[in-house]
C-alpha cells in the first residue's frame, strides 16, 4: 500500500500537531487521538493514514505509560489485555462483517451520556480490577467495528477512587493494548509498516515528545481542574458520536 509523496513542510506541520495532541492527552486523559488523526488526514489519505495513526497511537501511548509507570495498576490492565485481544480475535473473524456501527454506537454514546448527565444520587461506574476483563472484551471488539475506544474507556475512569496518575497511565496501557491488536489487520490488508517506517519514526517521537511535556504538565495539575477538563473532553466525543449515529440512522 502506497502512501501520497509528502513535503517536509507537511511532515514538520503533522510533527507539530502530534506534540500538542499527545499533549492534550497526556492532561486532559482522553481527546487528543481524534485531534492527531484529524491533522494526519489534512496530508494523508484515509487507507495508510489509518495505519500510520495506529502505529503512531502505540507509540505515544506506550512512552506515557512508561513515564507514569509507578501508576500502572497490572492487576486492572493484565484482565483488559487479555480481553481485548479476545475481543478484537473473534470480532475479526466472527463479527466484522455482521455487526453494523449502529448498535454498538448507540450503546456507546449511552453509556457516555450516562457518566456525562447522570443525577448525583446514581452509581459512578466503578468495577473491581478483574471485571476488566469484559472491559477489554467491549473495546476490543469496538476497536474493530467503528475504530472508537478513547470514549467507551472514558466511561470506566470518570471515578474519584483513583489519581490523575492512575487515570491516564491505565488508560494509555488500554490504548496501547487495542492499538496493538489493530495491526495485524493492518499487515493483512497490505499495508507496509517497513516501507512507511521513517515517516512513522518520525511522527511517532512527536507523540513521545508530547507525552512527556503532557506528563509534566498533569503532575502540578488540581485533580478537581483534571476532571473537569477530562468532562468536557468527553463532551466533544460525545456531541461527536451523536452525530455519527444521525449519519447512520
Amino acid at each position: 500500500m502506497e502512501i501520497t509523496e509528502l513535503s517536509t513542510f507537511a511532515i514538520a506541520i503533522m510533527a507539530v500537531a502530534i506534540v500538542l495532541a499527545s499533549m492534550i492527552t497526556s492532561i486532559t486523559g482522553m481527546a487528543g487521538g481524534l485531534l492527531m488523526f484529524a491533522a494526519m488526514n489534512v496530508f494523508l489519505p484515509l487507507r495508510p493514514l489509518v495505519a500510520i495513526h495506529g502505529a503512531v497511537q502505540v507509540m505515544n501511548n506506550a512512552a506515557r505509560t512508561w513515564f507514569l509507570r509507578g501508576d500502572v495498576r497490572w492487576q486492572m490492565c493484565i484482565p483488559f489485555s487479555l480481553g481485548a485481544v479476545i475481543g478484537a480475535v473473534l470480532t475479526t473473524l466472527f463479527l466484522a462483517e455482521v455487526v453494523g456501527e449502529f448498535f454498538p454506537l448507540l450503546i456507546l454514546t449511552g453509556l457516555v451520556f450516562y457518566t456525562l448527565f447522570k443525577p448525583r444520587r446514581l452509581p459512578q461506574i466503578r468495577l473491581r480490577d478483574g471485571q476488566f476483563f469484559w472491559v477489554g472484551i467491549a473495546t476490543g471488539t469496538m476497536g474493530i467495528i467503528i475504530g472508537v475506544v478513547d470514549p467507551l474507556l472514558a466511561v470506566f475512569f470518570m471515578r474519584d477512587d483513583l489519581s490523575k496518575e492512575e487515570v491516564v497511565s491505565n488508560k494509555s496501557m488500554m490504548q496501547m493494548v487495542t492499538h496493538l491488536t489493530k495491526i495485524p489487520a493492518y499487515l493483512f490488508l497490505g499495508f507496509s509498516f517497513i516501507d512507511n517506517a521513517a515517516l512513522i519514526l518520525v511522527l511517532g517521537l512527536a507523540g513521545v515528545v508530547g507525552a512527556k511535556l503532557g506528563v509534566l504538565v498533569l503532575r502540578r495539575m488540581e485533580i478537581r481542574f483534571f476532571f473537569l477538563l477530562m468532562k468536557a473532553a468527553l463532551m466533544i466525543a460525545a456531541v461527536r458520536l451523536l452525530f455519527q449515529l444521525i449519519e447512520l440512522a
